[in-house]
């Protein structure tokens, strides 16, 4: 089996379901290292249990193109599968399988195997798969290496050096195999890139005018974090000469976060609880992928900073809202189960009117949950009425 390093938080939320009667499924971006963590899955598994009988497919691998679709899978699988003995079956990036559902379905019906799998679209559990696996999967979504991990996969300290690179390049963990060199690190990224774009949009969706799409991916990329509709999207763009209806902006969108590229944040009421349908932020899944779209670009650190607090919160299997309290913001309001969060971000508190702003909107939410300004401050004095203020690189090293 491949070297890698173990990613022992995902392994712990699935180890309680190895050998349920249930279908676990790893979705997430290409390149984020699903592929590595059936790796370890698999090591595990012959760990706990030595006789079990495993069944590896991976479907970028020439070798298992004969699997096209359910009744290739089936077949192929059966002809693996030994009687009296624990068999278990993963398979990487099923979506190129034609009618998988139907396979899966079949596997766990029967209890002729064990079934583990990924796959590089949000989709993947939705229409029939969902439909027919109705309570017998459970999904797993993984994430680009957070901080601690990209300290650790590229043996650093925790120090603004290593933030810089993390802001820079983003999480892709197949980056530490690489020479610590801009044009390799870039070349390589783009190619990641390209791959989603082509593969997991573009082909899949049968897009024929592909500067349009990353057109509108570069318009996303330059407003991080701005508050848009697909109609405010659609006159923006048509002003640059770009004509892209909002009906044709929101399938795009669609598609982009269907691939993991992007997430979009939904606005929370703080006094009422509305989540409200018109108007989202976008975030990207990888900054390094975003820079790689446009560049990187200082004046952005801001953008990127709210980037990352947010992926952050994701990781922490946080529900991400953008809060609104009347006319007031607050970047982030995480929800998870009946806990919540509230968070502010800033490159710097550097003015009376910026600490004003920052504290003050967090000031206004009238509950006893955490509150939080983040920053790059060189000096953080502590918390104030209450509200912490952190740097960004304590933030990312904390399990909120």
């Amino acid at each position: 089996m491949n070297d890698y390093i173990k990613r022992d938080g995902y392994l712990e939320k699935i180890r309680p379901f190895a050998g349920k009667d249930l279908v676990k499924v790893l979705t997430g971006q290409r390149r984020i290292g699903k592929s590595y963590l059936l790796f370890q899955i698999i090591d595990a598994v012959t760990g706990w249990e030595p006789e079990a009988n495993v069944i590896y497919i991976n479907m970028e691998l020439h070798e298992y193109s004969h699997i096209r679709d359910h009744e290739d899978l089936i077949s192929w699988v059966a002809a693996k599968t030994l009687k009296g003995r624990n068999n278990i079956v993963l398979i990487d990036e099923i979506q190129d399988i034609s009618g998988f559902e139907k396979a899966l379905r079949h596997f766990q019906a029967s209890r002729q195997a064990e079934i583990y799998c990924t796959g590089s679209n949000a989709t993947l559990l939705s229409g029939e798969l969902a439909t027919i696996l109705s309570g017998r999967y459970i999904e797993f979504h993984i994430s680009g290496l957070s901080y601690p991990e990209f300290l650790r996969f590229h043996n650093l300290e925790n120090n603004n050096g290593s933030l810089s690179r993390y802001m820079r390049y983003g999480g892709l963990p197949y980056l530490k195999n690489l020479p610590p060199e801009e044009t390799v690190i870039q070349e390589y990224i783009r190619s990641v890139y390209h791959t989603i774009l082509y593969r997991d949009i573009v082909n899949r969706f049968r897009i024929r005018n592909t500067a349009l799409l990353e057109n509108l991916l570069r318009f996303l990329m330059d407003n991080v974090g701005s508050l848009f509709s697909a109609k405010r999207i659609s006159d923006y763009l048509k002003s640059q000469k770009i004509n892209l209806s909002p009906r044709v902006i929101i399938d795009y969108i669609r598609h982009f976060e269907d691939a993991f590229l992007l997430y979009g944040v939904k606005r929370l009421g703080l006094s009422g609880g509305k989540i409200f349908e018109v108007g989202e932020k976008y975030y990207f899944e990888d900054l390094g992928i975003r820079h790689a779209i446009g560049g990187y670009k200082v004046e952005d650190l801001g953008k990127i900073l709210e980037n990352i607090v947010f992926a952050h919160l994701k990781r922490n299997n946080y529900e991400v809202f953008t809060g609104t309290l009347g006319t007031h913001e607050v970047d982030f309001a995480g929800r998870r189960g009946s806990d919540m969060v509230y968070i502010q971000v800033a490159y710097r508190i550097d003015s009376k009117k910026t600490h004003e702003r920052e504290f003050g909107n967090l000031l206004k939410i009238n509950d006893n949950y955490r509150k939080i300004v983040v920053s790059m401050d060189d000096y953080i004095e502590g918390p104030y009425m209450g509200i912490e203020h952190v740097h960004i690189r304590d933030f990312l090293m904390m399990d909120i």
